[in-house]
Parts: C-alpha cells; structure tokens; sequence
C-alpha cells in the first residue's frame, strides 16, 4: 500500500517546491526588468540602507599592489570630456580662458574656505599630541598598522617582513602624531597655468610640502615661504597652449606674510611654552599634568578633544570645496600625489608595471583620502577591557585615527561614523563564537 502511494506523493511534494519557488523567479525576473528598463525606476533596497545619508560602511581592506586605484569619474566620461575638449580647440583656436582658475585667476569664494582648512590644519597638528600624551597610540614594528589603546589588539593583519612566522600578528611599539593623521607631500607649483608640471630635472631644485598646503596655496592663501605667481588678467588659449599677454609691471608674486599674520588660531591649541611645559610635566606624572591643563587654559582632556574633532571635519568639508575646481592628482599605483591642472613628469615611481611606463606615474583624479591620509584603525569600545580578538573581527568597526583618538578621550561620536564604528552590533564572548552563524 505504501510503495503503490510513495510515487503519488513524490509529485505532490514537488509541485509543492515549485510553488514555493516560482513566486522567487519572478520576482527576481521583475527586479531585473525593473531595473533594466528605460524608465527610472530602481529596484527596492532592503534595510533602507542605501537611503541613509549617514550610512557609511567598514573600509574594505588594502587592494594588491598589482591592481590600479578605482576611478572616481568613470572612463567613458573621461573620454567623453577629452573629446568635447578637442573639440572645443578646433572650433575656436584662439580664447579666452574665462572660468577661474583655469584662467589664472583666484575664485573668489574660496579663498576664505582655503584660509579655514589652513587654520584646521594648524590646530589639529597642535591639538593630537596633547591627546597623545593622555590617550596610547600604538604602531606595528613590521608594518603601517596603527592601534588607539592601552593595549594593541589580537587581529593578524601583518603582512610585514616574516608576518608568516609571527601567525600575521602584529608586534606593537609607540606610535606619534604621524601615525594619527598623515599628509603626502607634493612639489610646489610657482605659476599653476604657465608651467604646470615638474620635469624631471627640477626634482632637487622644487620644494616638497604638504599636498594640503599647496592645495591651500593655489586657493589663495598666501605663505612668506612659497612664493607664487597671482594674475590680474586672464590668460589665452591658442591651440591647446596657455598664453599670457601680462606685463611685467602688472606681474604680482605674493608670498608676504599680512594675510597669514591675520589668522587666528585657537588659545588653546597655543604651541607656545605652555606646550612645552605640558610635555616636561607628563613625563613625571600624566594626571598632575592634565590637572595643570585643565586649571590654565580652563579646559579638560574632552573638550580638547571636541576641539579637535571639529577642526578634523572643517578640514575635510574645506579640502572637498576646493578639490572641486581645484585638480588634485595620484598615481594609480603609489602614494604619490600633485596638487596642479597637470601631473608632474618626475620619474620616480617604483609600484607595479613602471618598467613599462619608465618610471613615471599612471597619473588620474584624486579623492580626499588620497589628499588627507584617514588611516582607519579599528574601534575599541572598551579601551580597558580584553583586546580585541581574531575571531571576533567581523563585529569589530573602523574609524579613522583621528576620530577615534577624540572618541576615546570623551568626544560625542559624530553621526558620519557611527555605522562604521558598528556601535549596533554586539560582538559575543570568546566561548560563544562558535554559537553564533
């Protein structure tokens, strides 16, 4: 009886698996169609994820050295804009550049943005080694691994020299405030639309500073140390080549000091002699030092902290503004970075496939961390607990160094890095890792 039934209810149980996955095809099928079409219809996200604007996901890890750095602009738009361009050369030979700053000219709105983001950088290269002195930053011996706490954590991602035997752990020593925040520089640039590039000859002979800096130079702000050329008048564009029709008389090169003397930096990121004494005092005792902080300039370790992390986030929105007219190059295989409509021509990159590109640069357009170095380290949210532990990375979050080097010493965490930081997710115990899926 059962053998004659067992073939009738085979087939009910598989029109049953049927039923139950139709409904999933077609709707697969929709989204696709959906998504597809001509209309601009997206398909559904799902957790609302996407439509958070302060949503921002754990940094994905450190690409092959092989591979090239992803395209902000995709390549059809580039080639898009070449072709306008060629285009544009053709049809009027002789023009003139009439958008600042291609034409030489400064953009007036932006010279107060540059004059901020000069300042932020000031105050956060006073303010981090005040909270290094109170808040333990750690920094791996064999590799560029950097850890905020008392005691560096457990997580084997050391790809340093003989990583292997070590099991990929990380061998911790004290780090500085190059660690917290770093910044690459560039060649200075005297005249941005004469001469734009840097040849190789001229390597020794131009000045390096501070991508930012230079950045900051070219929006207008001006340095007693690095003169630069401001027109008065536009340049012209005749066949692809920048002319300038300037005299000599109306030729200005700025570099005096009147409009830097005018910046005022906050009291106390003062780098005077109190800092000097705040630095002798925390070797003999940090709590008798922090308490001398506190009484002379009348605030404590959090609202230095607050102080800072404000300063870390005007330098960021400020450096955007001005990456916007303002280009900003990087190497797609280095570090290597050029604040100028033109990338330099110095032969000196050492990464992947330079034999073939003799030692140039594969130059293309540049983001903010290209420009500011975030170095993201992982988020503690017990600094005096256990370390934290291998098998629990996945539940860990980032944040750049800076962030939480302030969150540590008792700024409010910013609403930008909360998802990053993974505040939501409660990692489990060291025995209940194999409990959890």
């Amino acid at each position: 009886m059962l053998r004659s039934c067992l073939p009738h209810i085979l087939e009910i149980y598989k029109t049953m698996l049927l039923q139950m996955q139709i409904p999933k095809r077609i709707n697969y099928r929709l989204i696709r169609s959906l998504h597809h079409s001509k209309v601009g219809i997206q398909a559904p996200t799902f957790g609302g994820e996407t439509d958070d604007p302060f949503y921002v996901d754990v940094p994905k890890p450190c690409r092959r050295k092989s591979d090239r750095k992803p395209y902000p602009t995709p390549m059809k738009v580039l080639i898009r804009k070449a072709k306008e361009e060629k285009e544009l050369r053709k049809a009027h030979p002789c023009r003139v550049l009439e958008h600042p700053p291609d034409n030489g000219l400064l953009i007036p709105e932006l010279i107060s943005v540059a004059y901020q983001v000069y300042q932020a950088r000031e105050s956060l290269l006073v303010g981090i080694p005040k909270l290094i002195q109170f808040i333990p930053v750690l920094r791996c011996r064999f590799c560029f691994e950097v850890h905020i706490g008392p005691v560096g954590h457990q997580i084997r991602t050391c790809n340093g020299p003989k990583s292997g035997l070590r099991r990929a752990m990380h061998v911790w020593r004290k780090g500085h405030v190059q660690d917290v925040i770093h910044f690459p520089k560039c060649y200075h640039i005297y005249d941005r639309v004469g001469k734009p590039r840097v040849v190789h000859n001229e390597r020794y002979s131009v000045q390096r500073i501070p991508a930012v800096v230079e950045l900051c130079i070219q929006a207008g702000v001006d340095l007693e140390k690095y003169p630069v050329r401001r027109r008065t008048k536009p340049a012209y564009c005749i066949e692809g080549r920048i002319v300038d029709f300037e005299s000599d008389t109306e030729l200005k090169v700025l570099g005096d000091s009147s409009k830097t003397s005018n910046i005022n930096f906050p009291l106390h990121f003062d780098s005077g002699a109190e800092g000097k004494d705040v630095n002798e005092n925390s070797k003999e005792n940090p709590i008798q030092s922090l308490v001398q902080l506190s009484s002379e300039s009348g605030e404590d370790l959090k609202s230095i902290s607050n102080r800072v992390l404000k300063s870390w986030f005007e330098m960021i929105s400020g450096v955007r503004k001005v990456m916007k007219k303002y280009t900003v190059w990087t190497c797609g295989y280095c570090p290597e970075v050029q604040v100028s409509p033109k990338g330099h021509k110095v032969r000196m990159c050492k990464a992947s496939k330079h034999q073939s590109r003799d030692g140039l640069h594969a130059w293309q357009e540049a983001t903010i961390d290209d420009l500011v170095g975030p170095n993201y380290v992982w988020h503690v949210q017990d600094p005096h607990g256990l370390p934290l532990d291998n098998n629990l990375k996945r539940y860990y979050g980032k944040a750049p160094a800076v962030v939480e080097l302030c969150v540590q010493a008792g700024a409010t965490v910013p609403d930008q890095y909360k998802s990053m930081m993974r505040l939501d997710v409660v990692a489990p115990d060291r025995d209940e890792v194999d409990l959890v899926a």
